[in-house]
């Protein structure tokens, strides 16, 4: 909570005590509520319920948030339900458990990585941009929690509003359609979220979001092989998945994990994209191999995966990113633009390809 936050815990369990339970009791005093904290004028909570509990409790969750609201200086609430398991979620196929939130949607792909620092983020805004720049209708789920930089690649400020049924206006910003987790909350607020809160605000980023008409969704993916890439790949039908990767073996290593691990739930792999290639000096113009050469596209060989393209490190994509003004926007037949376009069009080309990344009523 920071210094210029009115409230403290008691004070917001308070108010969550006027909320009165389906069977008895009050929020509040329930033990339900995790997470309670406020940012900014923002509060973020999470409702802890049993899995036959959500449609009753969707209720309590329009309630807390509304009574929150009405707080002085309160500016908006984010209220999750959160189902608690015994055990930890099994993989399971590429097939959404209940009606598909994103069935909308031409396709829907993942862009992964096993690691961070690898640039996925980046890579993913730039590709998103370069399918605009074919004619497409895109948008972007930013699906890394704890590490959300959606909002400062592409330079978005203030909240999302309100639309109708209470879902969430995506904000817009290059002629892309953009969600983040770092739209709701402060830039500075720690989510200390365990697994099943992960899971419920990714669901509720897919479902309580008005994506409107898309051609493609990207999502961002979280680093690794847990718990959001699980809520999305049993929340959707993917219609497959792209890896980013540098060319050294640490990264590569961490890379074949989450091949194998959309393998395994039967997600198509449309390649992998080699990024920070090489390093092009500003002053000479010369090229080096700072992270080694060619690994990702010797490895995608190895597996059996298309490789996408090689995308070298350069100070005007590092300088455009940090500035909100990516490269591909801002030059989208520059050198770099150029090779964002064509591995875009490489991806796209694997999708007509595979029937398993089609959608049920899709061309």
């Amino acid at each position: 909570m920071s210094g210029s936050d009115r409230f403290g815990d008691a004070e917001l369990r308070a108010v969550l005590d006027s909320i009165a339970l389906p069977g008895g009791g009050r929020l509040g005093a329930s033990g339900r509520v995790a997470g309670l904290s406020i940012a900014g004028g923002r509060v973020s909570l999470s409702i802890q319920i049993a899995p036959q509990e959500a449609q009753a409790f969707a209720r309590i969750r329009d309630q807390a948030e509304a009574a929150l609201r009405a707080l002085p200086g309160v500016t908006s609430v984010f209220a999750v339900l959160t189902a608690e398991r015994p055990a930890p979620p099994k993989l399971t196929p590429n097939k959404p458990m209940r009606t598909d939130p994103l069935a909308g949607i031409g396709h829907v792909i993942a862009v992964a990585s096993g690691k961070g620092g690898v640039g996925k983020s980046t890579t993913t805004v730039n590709l998103a941009l370069a399918l605009r720049a074919q004619g497409l209708r895109v948008g972007i789920l930013d699906a890394d929690i704890y590490g959300p930089s959606l909002p400062t690649l592409l330079g978005l400020h203030g909240k999302p509003g309100m639309g109708q049924g209470r879902k969430l206006k995506p904000m817009q910003a290059y002629g892309l359609k953009a969600m983040s987790m770092g739209l709701l909350v402060e830039p500075e607020t720690a989510m200390v979220w365990r697994g099943p809160m992960v899971m419920s605000a990714i669901t509720q980023m897919m479902a309580d979001v008005d994506w409107g008409a898309l051609d493609v969704l990207l999502v961002d993916m979280p680093p690794g092989t847990g718990d959001a890439q699980l809520a999305l790949a049993q929340g959707t039908q993917l219609a497959g998945a792209v890896i980013v990767s540098t060319p050294q073996d640490l990264s590569l290593i961490d890379a074949r994990r989450g091949i194998a691990m959309f393998r395994k739930v039967d997600v198509p792999i449309l390649g992998i994209i080699e990024n920070m290639a090489h390093f092009i000096c500003p002053d000479c113009g010369s090229s080096h191999a700072i992270f080694g050469q060619g690994g990702a596209e010797a490895e995608a060989a190895r597996l059996s995966v298309p490789f996408l393209g090689a995308v070298p490190l350069t100070m005007e994509l590092r300088a455009g990113s940090d500035a909100g003004q990516p490269v591909t926007a801002r030059d989208p037949d520059g050198p770099l633009g150029r090779i964002y376009q064509q591995i875009a069009r490489t991806m796209m080309a694997g999708l007509t390809r595979s029937p398993q990344a089609q959608r049920p009523g899709q061309p």
